[in-house]
């Protein structure tokens, strides 16, 4: 049987399939290029090609896409019967898990073939996706430091575990190591996006605005051609010139590089939905843009898949005053706390309670958005995304408190925020708008 470059054995492989397999995992270890195609051409010179296939499953699951689903669940059904590995039947039943809402269960299943398989990079990476849909910041971490010892320079793939390793420990604060493995990935090749992306996050967290810039033009050419996250790394050279007050660059960003091209991809429509939300709490003029974001939003408003996806909508519909897709989601969303899958969870935990939380703040009900803000903010990791991303809630939850009045409640959060971003030119506007309110009340 062939194994592959890190010596795994690959059921129904043949020397024609084999390189199309490689490639793929290649492409997507480092978010370029078209994976899906690639390892299309894999299952089509070798049928009976099980990882093929859990690959293919595996790229139409990650991206949190409703459409991915179907897709996912006929390639897993071609494998039935096919001869396979232990390590190759984790990778079935942790794809069988997700395809059925048991984000929790695919993850142990992933960390069970890693402690066997610690070369698997399949795995490792299947397992750090989920462990980031789950907000699970440890495992983020400890999933990719068990397997490191494994790993070396002449390894295929090492720069993506250090990658990976950076973005583990930058999400519990492990800034100065997490910089240092990002570096050393994008040393190795410079087109890893993921761990240019972990460095930028570490900036970010530092408020090092101007040296996250600097960053990431250095080498724009190598983690924002024909990749997957290149989207998300210009949101993350938007955040910086949002914090710095620069918010005609965040705008001309967001017209160009993050949306400009009218994406319909989820994750890009969630970047672009939380850069207007941040752009329109800092006061920004911001004329029709909801409106087209909110229409590509649409399709999938009620689709119920995962907890986050469903607040980035409701801030596209609170901005384009779009109370009857608020009310798909809404509807979505109860249809999906009856269910018994984790996004059930997710969503009657943390989902929700957002939701309502950013609809009551576009009427204008900021005493309500501020009680609703307040009682999940500290769980708000348990529906997945990174610190940066959940950031936009406390920003909201700060604003709430100013338009409501509430100058000390507004005091303490910018002091809280202030105490863990000293650096940060917003964090010094919230703190003098709190002590104006103050003085007027």
């Amino acid at each position: 049987m062939l194994r592959d470059s890190r010596g795994h054995v690959l059921s129904g492989a043949t020397a024609r399939s084999l390189p199309h397999y490689e490639a793929a995992v290649r492409q997507f270890s480092l978010f370029m290029g078209d994976p899906v195609a690639t390892i299309d051409k894999a299952i089509a010179a070798s049928p009976d090609f099980v990882m093929a296939h859990a690959l293919r499953a595996w790229l139409h699951l990650l991206g949190t896409e409703p459409a991915g689903i179907p897709v996912a669940r006929a390639t897993l059904a071609m494998t039935g019967g096919l001869p396979a590995t232990a390590q190759e039947k984790g990778h079935l039943a942790a794809i069988a898990h997700l395809l059925d809402g048991r984000w929790h269960a695919a993850s142990a299943m992933l960390e069970d073939i890693t402690i066997d398989f610690p070369r698997d990079l399949l795995a490792l990476q299947a397992g750090h996706q989920t462990d980031f849909f789950r907000g699970d910041a440890r495992m983020l971490r400890d999933r990719i430091a068990r397997a490191l010892p494994f790993w070396s320079a002449e390894v295929p793939g090492y720069h993506a575990v250090l990658g990976m390793q950076a973005f583990g420990l930058e999400e519990t604060g492990a800034y100065a190591a997490a910089e240092r493995f990002g570096r050393r990935a994008v040393d190795l090749e410079p087109r890893d996006a993921w761990a240019q992306h972990a460095v930028a996050h570490v900036m970010e967290m530092q408020c090092r605005h101007r040296d996250g810039i600097a960053w990431m033009m250095g080498n724009a050419n190598g983690w924002s051609h024909d990749s997957f996250l290149a989207v998300h790394n210009w949101w993350h050279v938007a955040l910086y010139h949002l914090d710095l007050g620069e918010t005609d660059e965040a705008l001309a960003l967001y017209d160009g590089r993050i949306w400009g091209a009218r994406s319909r991809v989820i994750l890009e429509m969630i970047d672009a939905a939380a850069m207007l939300w941040r752009l329109s709490l800092r006061g920004v003029a911001l004329g029709e843009r909801w409106q087209p974001l909110a229409e590509a939003w649409a399709p999938t408003a009620d689709a119920g898949l995962y907890a986050f996806n469903d607040v980035h909508a409701v801030m596209a519909f609170v901005g384009a005053g779009r109370r009857d897709l608020i009310r798909r989601v809404l509807a979505g969303q109860e249809e999906t706390m009856r269910g018994e899958d984790d996004n059930a969870a997710f969503t009657c935990e943390v989902g929700r309670p957002v939701t309502l939380a950013l609809v009551a703040f576009g009427d204008g009900r900021y005493g309500e958005c501020v009680e609703r803000l307040r009682a999940v903010r500290n769980i708000a990791h348990r529906f997945g995304g990174s610190h940066a991303q959940r950031d936009v809630l406390d920003l909201t939850l700060i604003e709430a408190a100013l338009l409501s009045g509430q100058g000390a409640l507004a005091a303490a959060l910018a002091a809280e925020r202030t105490a863990m971003r000293p650096q940060s030119p917003l964090g010094r506007l919230f703190m003098a708008r709190a002590a104006q309110l103050k003085r007027a009340a």
